[in-house]
């Protein structure tokens, strides 16, 4: 599926907003209308770079996290400068708030399922790329269920040599290590406690990680249908034709046109050093 971005506003401020649109112009939503698979191995994912997908929001651009009135930043936790790898999510899947993992015991984070690209290639915000699954990570953030599933753009020139979450670990030595480190450790700076993990903080494997990809599909289209109650978020969508929330894209034109483009820029990028 070819897409591409159009930004509102100015990065770095509370207006700024990414919104897509399809080969034909058509304004889209990234969480409902890019589909899942490119192929039954394949899957689409989209980075996101220092931002996230506006749930709640109509059509749901990319717009910066917000905490206590204030941007969000992704904090420097030394020694990792930012994300350690490129940092998005899979379209048409949904962790589940009311459902309880029967492998975690939590219940899900309200979110697209997350995706840590681990291929060479710096991902631009928006990008929308295709990947094979290798492995996934369970954190329990909050108490909540928040999957990070381990991917490889499948354009990357090392992308034959990894297969599974082993191959990972042989071919790249520290990396999965680090991973969990970030995880553990990101919100520190914000005053949050360390977080935790299921499983101990071992990985699972690539059929582990397609069966978790597979079931938040599944609550998706129980969203998406109307089947399951969708609380806050907002389903608008231009292309999902047997969906209540499908609206028509002058709707969706509408959206994007009310969006402000004026702010004022603030600051970031500051170092912390974490006590451990």
């Amino acid at each position: 599926m070819s897409v591409t971005i159009e930004e509102r506003g100015r990065p770095n401020t509370q207006d700024y907003r990414v919104f897509f649109k399809n080969s034909e112009g058509k304004y889209i939503s990234p969480f409902h209308d890019i589909p899942i698979y490119a192929n039954e191995v394949e899957v689409s994912v989209m980075c996101q770079v220092n931002a996230a997908i506006a749930t709640k929001d109509p059509l749901n651009p990319l717009k910066q996290d917000m905490k206590k009135g204030n941007l969000r930043y992704v904090a420097n936790v030394f020694p990792h400068k930012g994300y350690i790898w490129n940092y998005g999510a899979i379209p048409q899947t949904w962790e589940d708030p009311n459902h309880k993992d029967s492998d975690t015991g939590c219940c899900g984070d309200n979110d697209p399922i997350d995706i840590c690209d681990i291929g060479n290639k710096v991902c631009s915000r928006g990008e929308i790329i295709k990947v094979k699954v290798l492995g996934t990570l369970a954190l329990i953030d909050e108490g909540e269920t928040d999957w990070k599933v381990i991917v490889i753009n499948i354009e990357d020139p090392e992308a034959a040599d990894f297969n599974d979450i082993d191959d990972v670990r042989r071919l790249k030595p520290g990396y999965l290590e680090a991973t969990v480190d970030w995880f553990k450790r990101y919100k520190v700076p914000d005053g949050k406690p360390e977080n935790q993990f299921a499983f101990n903080g071992e990985f699972k494997d690539r059929d582990f990680a397609i069966k978790t990809v597979k079931s938040t599909n599944e609550f998706w289209k129980a969203l998406i249908s109307k089947r399951t109650n969708a609380g806050e978020l907002n389903c608008m969508n231009t292309s999902v034709s047997d969906s209540p929330f499908c609206c028509s894209a002058g709707d969706a034109e509408a959206v994007v046109k009310s969006v402000s483009l004026f702010s004022v820029l603030n600051s970031f990028d500051k170092w912390f050093y974490d006590e451990k």
